[in-house]
């Protein structure tokens, strides 16, 4: 930043150099030196302190030998602060708060206990009295009541110090991740009729032996962030520091996590720093003047949703959005955040008209403040927790998402897979009749899939808002539903990425999701949902026991096509590697047509063992079946041999492919004596042998790239 007479130059996010009143440019903007005494403020004014949380809210102590809480808020318009709640009556006058530096207040108040109930009362520049919860607040009342409440989080006793030490040596890029999402209040109820939760520590114990029993390794939860409106879900958050308090206490949560980690099962928020809501006593206009929103009206609000989307411009926000997600990995031990709405981030022009946005510095549609605070906020989780995951709900083509920020990138781990959701989705609804025309839905996403680290979804926003539940997206009769849904699971499990499925989902939930309301675990007194159940949890059990599903995830190495292109017929076959090589073979038909003496080529001679098929009856299919198949001599698909399947209609099936055959003895023995011989006679067998040799090379090199298939006949 220069000073020239009464304007400032100053250069933001790497634009050019604009000039600005000198008023305009608070203390904020300038380079301060740190002391002892205000090294917090310090690091929040330049957006660099990640734990602000341990500063500002409210917090028990003792000073001068009296107990009670001192009280700190960022509130930079407003001409005064004071401290209310049942302890003075809420009267604005008993404890006004006095300023420590710009914008940051402050007040010791003795006597305040855990659990009490206060708000701050800020005097805006118009002198008006308006009352806020307060930001970094780690308790709130239950709505629709919004007063927040002083807590203690420290002191919990956690007992997941295996995990946590195991989850540290984890490679989570290469292992496994089959995630159940969940909303807490509606899996299942205390009390359905009257809409009556489990607390966080009851729905643990009902929740653990469920998410064992299914083989799913982590549980994603929609936000627990502190809400005003049910109907939102969780996704208008009003406090990015306190878990709501619907389902009980921050150490009740504590629990949740604590047991789920004991269990062997990983936890994942819904974390929302796209945007925040209107309500009076939340982040909006908190001091009477955009504060936390950004100011500029075609920036600053999204119409559609009804919220103000972040200034994440201003160092003060910068610090208060990364310490929330660094507050819950680092307080509450969970494993990853999925970072709602990164797009409506991304994109100045995002869900708006022309005329209603305007270009950046550099001309262009890109928010640079959010890009920059999305780098910035992945470098700090990942560079401290480099185990945990950052996961982008990102639903365009922007490059480089689960790349370094150090690279370009925004930083991200993982990404979820929207095409591939909106490609099989709109595929599987598609009438049999109609799929061949549309097989191209099905392998479009092998034109990218190794482009990002990417999980593949099916989230709540797909059983919602009049989508149908996934069941009832599937064509065709009862039984034919149940048998489409068996077979998009089996060819999403073997799919390269990690998993999600929404709760419900797993055993065919037929109606839509209602946050009011339990799932419909009535079902499972019906064979086709109790034998749908079954499916899903083998599938899981069988994904998390083979390394070739999940291994080599990321790159042609784990995976190759067979037969990609038999769009006549509506069948794929491909394979999936370990990193050690070991394969699985997949072969989907998406068709309700049985197709018998089916031949492909295997890249291996020996037998292949079906080990799982969606047909099954014990799954509620036809039973066509093909036990152990044994390849045939015979050129085809570019391997030297093939098989002759009878694929079952609308299937899935797996097949455990044979190791390749060592050379026998008698062949060793034989190299062994070649190799002895005289170093002419050798050297003239290797140039003799020389294309043999570079074809061998050539199909090494393309191993795990896909291969040209020939449809078969």
């Amino acid at each position: 930043m220069y000073e020239t007479g009464n304007i400032e130059l100053v250069n933001i996010r790497g634009c050019p150099f604009r000039a600005v009143p000198k008023g305009e440019i608070t203390l904020k903007q300038r380079k301060q030196a740190p002391n002892s005494s205000d090294l917090p403020v310090y690091l929040f004014k330049q957006g660099n302190n990640q734990e602000a949380y341990r500063y500002f809210g409210a917090h028990l102590e003792v000073q001068d030998g009296v107990p009670g809480a001192v009280f700190r808020v960022w509130a930079p318009h407003a001409k005064a602060v004071a401290v209310v709640g049942d302890f003075n009556s809420w009267v604005p006058g008993e404890h006004t708060m006095h300023k420590v530096t710009d914008g940051i207040w402050e007040l010791f108040i003795p006597g305040i206990k855990e659990y009490d109930i206060y708000k701050y009362c800020i005097t805006t520049s118009s002198d008006e009295l308006i009352y806020k919860s307060d930001p970094y607040a780690f308790h709130t009342e239950t709505r629709p009541s919004n007063g927040s409440k002083v807590y203690d989080i420290e002191g919990y006793a956690w007992g997941d110090d295996h995990w946590t030490k195991e989850s540290a040596k984890r490679d989570v890029i290469n292992s496994p991740m089959s995630i159940y999402e969940m909303q807490a209040g509606s899996w299942k109820m205390k009390d359905a009729e009257n809409g009556t939760p489990y607390n966080y520590a009851e729905l643990a114990d009902e929740l653990i032996s469920y998410i064992k029993d299914m083989g799913y390794t982590h549980v994603e939860l929609l936000p627990i962030t502190e809400y005003p409106f049910d109907g939102s879900w969780g996704y208008q958050v009003t406090g990015y520091f306190a878990p709501t308090s619907r389902y009980g206490t921050p150490k009740d949560f504590m629990t949740f996590v604590d047991k789920l980690h004991q269990a062997g099962i990983g936890v994942i928020l819904d974390w929302v720093p796209a945007h925040f809501p209107k309500d009076g006593y939340g982040l909006y206009m908190f001091d009477g003047a955009p504060c936390y929103e950004d100011p500029n009206p075609r920036r600053g609000e999204h119409k559609e949703w009804g919220t103000m989307v972040f200034n994440y411009g201003m160092k003060e926000v910068e610090s208060f959005l990364i310490s929330s997600a660094m507050f819950w990995v680092d307080k509450y031990h969970v494993d990853g955040l999925r970072v709602d709405a990164v797009a409506s981030m991304l994109y100045l022009d995002y869900n708006r008209k022309d005329g209603e946005w305007e270009q950046n510095c550099k001309g262009g549609k890109e928010n640079l403040e959010a890009i920059a605070f999305l780098q910035k906020l992945n470098t700090a989780i990942l560079g401290k927790y480099p185990h945990k995951m950052m996961i982008a709900e990102e639903s365009t083509a922007w490059p480089l998402v689960t790349k370094p920020a150090a690279d370009g990138g925004l930083g991200f781990n993982f990404k979820w897979n929207m095409g591939w959701m909106n490609d099989m989705l709109s595929y599987m609804k598609t009438d049999p009749l109609f799929r061949a025309g549309n097989h191209g839905k099905v392998t479009f996403s092998f034109f990218y899939a190794f482009s990002e680290n990417f999980v593949l979804p099916i989230s709540h926003d797909e059983v919602v808002h009049g989508k149908c539940s996934l069941i009832n997206k599937m064509p065709g009769d009862y039984e034919q539903k149940f048998a489409n849904l068996r077979t998009f699971y089996g060819y999403m499990a073997a799919h390269p990425g990690k998993k999600l499925l929404f709760m419900g989902q797993e055993f065919g939930q037929f109606i839509e999701w209602d946050e009011k309301k339990p799932l419909d675990w009535m079902l499972l007194s019906y064979d086709k949902h109790r034998q749908l159940q079954d499916y899903v949890k083998d599938l899981n059990h069988l994904y998390r026991d083979t390394p070739a599903l999940w291994q080599v995830d990321y790159s042609w190495e784990g995976f190759q096509w067979i037969v990609p292109d038999d769009s006549k017929q509506s069948v794929i076959a491909f394979l999936r590697r370990d990193a050690a090589g070991k394969m699985l073979l997949v072969v989907c038909n998406f068709n309700p047509v049985l197709r018998q003496g089916y031949q492909m080529g295997v890249p291996n001679p020996g037998s292949y063992k079906e080990i799982l098929n969606s047909d099954d009856k014990k799954y509620g299919g036809s039973g066509v079946t093909n036990g152990t198949v044994k390849a045939e001599k015979g050129e085809m698909h570019g391997f030297e041999q093939h098989i002759s399947l009878t694929l079952p209609p609308l299937s899935t099936v797996y097949f455990q492919v044979p190791a390749a055959r060592k050379p026998r003895a008698k062949k060793a023995a034989e190299a062994a004596d070649a190799a002895a011989k005289p170093v002419k006679k050798t050297a003239a067998k290797a140039k003799k042998a020389a294309p043999a040799a570079e074809t061998a090379a050539t199909a090494s090199k393309r191993r795990g790239r896909p291969v040209k298939a020939k449809t078969p006949v």
